[in-house]
This record gives structure tokens, sequence and C-alpha cells, in this order.
């Protein structure tokens, strides 16, 4: 398990953060999208806090070999027949620090059971450098004292697991859903084979991994409002498409410096731990 590293360092990866070659966290390729989302799963999504933007119909491919329909926005995926299970959520400004989604993982589900995908010799198995990271995001998690719990083990039997992280083509990034209506928490996260490149450390894909991690729990992005990470410096659509109903959780103060895993980018010199920021926001919610 690597050591946490000094959170004296987290300065200097924000100043990283806007020097270093920008990569968006959903960057991720699938098979091409068979249809359109209708109106009405647009406005479904807008009402959910989903940005609208750039929405896409996939069928994304499951380490077993099925497929799910999935809506895909950026690095969130909702399954389209569990659509109707989000509830409608109402807008928060952008003036605070760390969000949720509209459901966080339920006390009984709290020990998770999660899978690193190998032993297939297929695409789906994650890389040596992914299985280090992954260990490395996990142990992250375990290292809080609150009451998520994670169990992870390596193989390809999912029949007695709650989150499956594979591998899947794309260039970096990754994606993930939400808990569910039920309060469990997002079953598949998936890491694109472009991270394995030299390009990316292993600290990077570490970042990538408990980014994931942490929407399947219930984060939302830090920097929804303004997509500071992603150096974005164009004016916000009339009606914020970038996950506006995202949720203050109270107790963690606003800042105009962003310094989360959950921002929407990142860049090669992510440190992959988490911020004071992060462990707050887990620790006030778990």
């Amino acid at each position: 398990m690597k050591n946490l590293k000094l959170l004296a360092l987290c300065a200097i990866v924000a100043g990283c953060l806007v020097s270093c070659q920008k990569e968006d966290i959903s960057d991720t390729a699938v098979e091409e999208a068979a249809e359109q989302p209708t109106k009405a799963q647009l406005d479904k999504l807008s009402r959910m806090g989903v940005n609208t933007e750039k929405v896409t119909i996939e069928d994304i491919p499951l380490p077993d070999g099925s497929k799910e329909r999935y809506l895909v926005s950026g690095d969130i995926t909702i399954p389209i027949n569990d659509l109707k299970e989000y509830p409608d959520m109402v807008s928060e400004n952008g003036d605070s620090k760390q969000y949720r989604s509209d459901y966080i993982v339920a006390p009984q589900f709290r020990n998770i059971r999660i899978l690193g995908w190998t032993g297939t010799g297929s695409i789906y198995d994650l890389t040596p450098k992914m299985q280090t990271a992954l260990s490395w995001a996990v142990a992250n998690y375990n290292a809080l004292p609150n009451t998520l719990n994670f169990i992870l083990t390596y193989g390809n039997d999912q029949s007695q697991v709650d989150m499956v992280v594979y591998r899947v083509n794309g260039g970096a990034g990754g994606s993930a859903g939400f808990p569910t209506s039920a309060g469990r928490p997002n079953r598949y996260v998936r890491i694109n084979s472009g991270l394995d490149s030299n390009t990316w450390s292993y600290n990077v894909v570490e970042h990538v991994i408990g980014h994931e991690i942490g929407h399947s729990v219930g984060f939302r992005h830090q920097d929804w409002y303004n997509r500071w990470s992603c150096n974005y410096t164009g004016p916000l659509p009339a009606e914020p498409s970038v996950s506006p109903a995202a949720i203050w959780i109270p107790g963690t103060p606003w800042s105009p410096y962003a310094d989360s895993i959950m921002l929407g980018c990142f860049g090669t010199g992510e440190d992959g731990e988490f911020t004071q920021s992060d462990r707050d926001a887990l620790n006030i919610l778990y």
C-alpha cells in the first residue's frame, strides 16, 4: 500500500493542473451510438442536474461480454432502463465546496465488495499498472475514519461483489454512475486503456480510479459550475448544463481554489491522493 502524501503537496498539484497537459476525466471510447436521446430523456437528465450538451446513447460492453444501454454525459453513465428511478432535483448555486448526487450509499451497503477484473485474457482485464493504482485508490478510501469500507479482490467472478472495475478501449479517463435509488453503490467503473501509456503515471491512474469510485459513492464534480480544472473560459449556458443540481455537502466551506480529486479534468501532475476537502466531505457524508 502506498503511503499517503503530505497535504502540503496539494498546492503544488493545484498549480500543475493549470500548467500541465489537460485531459477530460471522461475521455472514453465506447461503441458508436445507435440512436440519439429523446427530448423527454434530455429533459429528465436536465432535471437531474446532468450535463445535456453532448449526451449520447451507447451500448456499453460489460466485462462478461454482455452489453447495457446507457445515456452517457462525459464520465457519467445512467442506465436507460433505470432513468425513472432518479428523482428531479432543485439547482444549487456554485458558492460552496463539495457536492454530492441525489443518492448516497445506504448504511446497509457500506461494506463494498469491489472487484478488479482480471484473468480472462481480454481487453477488459486491468493491466498490472491499473491493478496497482486500484489498490492505492481503495487504500485511500479505507484509511478514512468513516463507515465506508472496501473489500478488494481480483478475478472475474462478479456474482458476489458490489462494484466491478474493468478496462475499456479509449484514450485517457474513465466513466461511472451514481448510487441507485435503493442506496447501492454504482456497480460498474470503466477505466480507459489509454491510461496504460507512459504519458500517465501510476499516480494519475490512481487519481482517475479514485475519481470514478467517488462518483460511484455519490460525489459530483467539485468544479461543476465553472469547469475550472478544464481551463474553461467561455460563458456558461443561460441554463447551465454542468451538473446544476449538485447538492452542497454542509460543512465543506466555499473556496475560490479548486482542490479535489473530484475535479472534472486532470493533468499529468496528479498525485492521486485526497485533499483535506475530500476527506472532510467523505467523513461528513459517511
